[in-house]
């Protein structure tokens, strides 16, 4: 990650001189898109030392949200910058420039390659997590920004089209946007603390058939991670001692796993809550 972010801030300083010089909007764009990769790659650097902190007394979850919150932001600049830029492209369809077609395919074949090295070398790690994907995506809409950019170039250069500067510009803003929308999404449910992707009538099915149990209500569920999912629940029980009462929370922590979830608390009782809805309106739990 650290050799991607001096390759795309090298690459970033080279594409603005190079906008600049050859008055391609399409070059200046990719720089735009290439210096928010490069604070990306940063950011989700240091997310994940950050996260990689113990827990203690004032963050009990962890440090493991600052990757998400990371990918938030980086998902937002990504949808920023895509409007940024499609407001300049209709200014150029409107009054085009002339563009140094040769200087801007030079200064694009270079960006292409050092995008392409940065992918190669995330490649294999996107999956990880959203932090890491979030900085992926980004490396590879900018390869394929910088793909359009030579072919932009070539095409100047052969027939001097200039309008197909701000439509590639426009092209490089409705797929950034499309990234960065999902991963925005992605990241507000976490940090809003919405549900995971759980089915809990099966998990109440599920629960209940376990002996002893009369009824679960109250579900919660929630992400701290990515990949750390916590639930919590009442469960109605008969009255019973202790060591029989634990049996059966281990017994439905060990049932919920296989849904993914990371971590259980139950809350069990006898005869105590009036609502057994699944999702209780006002009950904290």
């Amino acid at each position: 990650m650290l050799f991607s972010f001096v390759l795309n801030i090298t690459i970033t300083l080279a594409e603005v001189i190079g906008g600049i010089l050859s008055g391609s909007l399409a070059l200046l764009s990719d720089s735009l898109h290439n210096f928010s990769d490069s604070m990306s790659i940063l950011a989700s650097y240091l997310a994940i030392k950050i996260g990689e902190r113990e827990r203690n007394e004032k963050y009990t979850f962890g440090y493991k949200r600052a990757e998400i919150l990371v990918a938030f932001v980086n998902s937002a600049v990504l949808v920023g910058v895509a409007l940024f830029l499609l407001v300049e492209a209709y200014k150029r369809f409107k009054n085009p420039e002339p563009i140094n077609g040769p200087l801007m395919l030079g200064v694009a074949l270079i960006g292409l390659l050092a995008n392409l090295i940065s992918v190669l070398l995330l490649h294999e790690h996107a999956h990880e997590s959203m932090n890491v994907r979030s900085a992926y995506l980004h490396l590879l809409s900018d390869t394929l920004s910088s793909v359009a950019v030579v072919v932009g170039g070539i095409a100047i250069i052969k027939w001097n089209i200039l309008w197909i500067d701000p439509l590639i510009t426009v092209l490089i803003s409705l797929y950034i946007l499309r990234e960065g929308y999902e991963i925005l999404r992605e990241s507000v449910e976490v940090l809003m603390e919405a549900s995971p992707n759980l089915n809990f009538e099966e998990i109440k099915r599920e629960i209940e058939s376990i002996p002893g149990v009369k009824n679960a209500h109250h579900f919660h569920a929630w992400r701290v991670g990515e990949k750390e999912i916590h639930f919590e629940c009442h469960v109605e029980v008969n009255d019973m001692p202790l060591s029989e009462a634990q049996k059966l929370i281990d017994d439905i922590a060990e049932r919920l796993k296989s849904f993914g979830i990371t971590h259980v608390t139950i809350q069990l009782e006898a005869g105590r809550c009036g609502d057994k809805n699944t999702i209780c309106g006002g009950e904290s739990g």
